[in-house]
């Protein structure tokens, strides 16, 4: 996968009533397919909103009549939620799969797929998520890399826990379209986002690795925790993430995270954001007045938002960093 962690989210959207025009948009972010329209071919209008997020792609598709699709082994994985109707999928020579409102239904980048009995109502959040990506998160999970390739079931539960906040945020990553300057825009945020839609596919499906990941976390020793304490106190601007800090542990994603919990009291990007406040304050409390303004300052130790800064600054120290500055 490229690295991309300097761009914003890529927003597209379309409306067509050609079978051509659909199969072309459809194709251009996605794959090559080939589609059927098997209903009422008067009622056919593609809808199809779509978000780029590095190594996810993020869309939501409507016909308006029903539709047959069929394309060969797409080398990605591929999520497919309806948000009404229903579908069935058959992939190589396995049993169709019905996916419903309540579960969403996993592809595997290695079998050819047959969509079927695509309802006329059916309205799909439809998530391309690159191969090599998704493979390099259970890696990070794990602490090292998986012994053999995963094993998905077909069915990924929507209707509650894991599931369904996946569904919920990949759907919050669309209607971001409607802001011209929104949080997607921001490319550290774009990237969280991407990293949280990878993480939680690991933790929302059924796989051959979910008994592992769910096993009680290993004790770590302190030395690991410092490794990355010692990294942030040096570097603290550095756009840290939670991968980049499980990296330097050198110790998997959730390890890091209970072992920071028992030996520092906070997650690993709480203890960044905390470094970072301390630099904010000392540097604010030893400025000549009219030296600075707080959002230089803010800006300088990695603080993009300012009213997000300015409410964290207060909850930690109990004043302003407008009154740390006058008052300094």
């Amino acid at each position: 996968m490229a690295d991309d962690s300097d761009r914003p989210a890529e927003f597209s959207s379309y409306t067509t009533r050609s079978v051509d025009e659909a199969h072309d948009v459809i194709a251009a972010h996605y794959y090559d397919l080939r589609l059927e329209v098997t209903g009422r071919p008067g009622d056919f209008v593609t809808g199809l909103g779509v978000v780029e997020l590095g190594a996810l792609t993020v869309g939501d598709i409507s016909f308006g009549t029903e539709m047959r699709m069929r394309f060969g082994e797409p080398g990605v994985y591929h999520l497919a939620v309806p948000l009404e109707g229903r579908f069935s999928v058959q992939e190589g020579v396995a049993r169709p799969s019905i996916a419903t409102t309540r579960h969403a239904v996993l592809f595997d980048p290695g079998q050819d797929i047959r969509i079927d009995a695509w309802s006329a109502d059916c309205h799909a959040l439809t998530v391309k998520i690159d191969k090599a990506a998704l493979l390099g998160q259970l890696e990070i999970l794990l602490g090292g890399p998986p012994r053999r390739s995963p094993s998905f079931g077909p069915y990924v539960d929507i209707s509650e826990g894991v599931g369904r906040s996946w569904a919920q945020l990949a759907l919050w990553c669309l209607r971001e379209h409607e802001l011209a300057d929104g949080l997607l825009h921001r490319p550290i945020v774009r990237g969280r986002i991407e990293q949280t839609l990878l993480e939680g596919v690991w933790l929302a499906a059924r796989h051959s690795y979910r008994e592992e990941l769910e096993a009680p976390t290993p004790r770590m020793r302190p030395a690991a925790v410092k490794r990355v304490m010692d990294a942030v106190q040096e570097l603290p601007t550095e756009p840290y993430d939670a991968a980049r800090l499980a990296a330097i542990a050198q110790v998997s994603l959730r390890t890091l995270q209970q072992a920071f919990r028992t030996h520092v009291g906070m997650t690993p990007m709480a203890y960044v954001n905390e470094v970072r406040l301390q630099r904010v304050r000392a540097q604010l409390r030893t400025a000549a007045p009219g030296s600075t303004t707080v959002a230089a300052v803010a800006h300088q130790w990695g603080f993009v938002h300012l009213g997000r800064f300015a409410r964290r600054y207060r909850e930690r120290f109990g004043e302003s960093p407008s009154r740390t500055l006058r008052s300094g």
